[in-house]
């Protein structure tokens, strides 16, 4: 499960939109909004879920800047390619980065995610493609989220995401609605984020998730 006061997501998203904006404090930004939110987690058995990540492990996020600079630059469709490329990557390390990084009770978990980048690529490709069916987006993003999921290793539980695409779409519909409000928005997203923790589930090797 996960919960936060509204008013401390708030300011938090403030100041992480603002790190977007001016790129060059984003790692930091980034740092303190996922030490937060990983601090409003609750695992069964795991007291005082942590994160002991580092603004520094995300230096490799300015290579993918300079190369969205060079590309804009040189109007270069390799280099856009590249581009669309390298964000897909970031996203993959960002995985990698925060998995690694939990902790409990001030001890590292010694997680890791070992899914391959080829394959995120595929998934992420896939999710794309299926927007053009409006709602198929739905199912592929739960099955990747699920295959994410799996590819968690270092406890001797398994991590499934027993969320389906039907829950995921309409709920997903109604955030985005929401959001025309603006108003509503910590409050939707407290209230999907709920959904999401809740769809994560331990379950004993070999054991099906619904067990």
């Amino acid at each position: 499960s996960v919960e936060f006061a509204i008013w401390a997501f708030t300011w938090r998203s403030l100041v992480l939109f603002i790190g977007l904006l001016f790129v060059i404090p984003l790692p930091w930004a980034l740092l303190m909004y996922c030490r937060w939110i990983v601090s409003c987690v609750r695992v069964p058995q795991r007291p005082n879920l942590g994160f002991s990540g580092r603004a520094v492990d995300l230096m490799w996020f300015y290579a993918a800047v300079l190369l969205y600079v060079a590309a804009e630059w040189t109007q270069s469709q390799v280099l856009n390619l590249a581009v669309n490329v390298a964000q897909l990557a970031l996203y993959w390390l960002m995985i990698k980065w925060f998995v690694a990084n939990l902790s409990s009770d001030g001890q590292p978990l010694g997680l890791r995610f070992a899914g391959s980048f080829w394959v995120f690529l595929g998934w992420s490709l896939l999710v794309v493609v299926s927007i053009i069916t409006i709602i198929g987006w739905a199912w592929v993003y739960t099955a990747q989220l699920r295959w994410i999921c799996g590819h968690i290793e270092g406890t001797r539980r398994e991590v499934v995401f027993i969320g389906t695409g039907i829950e995921l779409l309409w709920r997903s519909l109604v955030l985005m609605l929401g959001c025309l409000f603006i108003i509503p928005i910590p409050w939707l997203y407290r209230w999907f984020n709920r959904w999401l923790a809740s769809q994560i589930a331990l379950v004993d090797r070999g054991t099906p998730a619904n067990a």
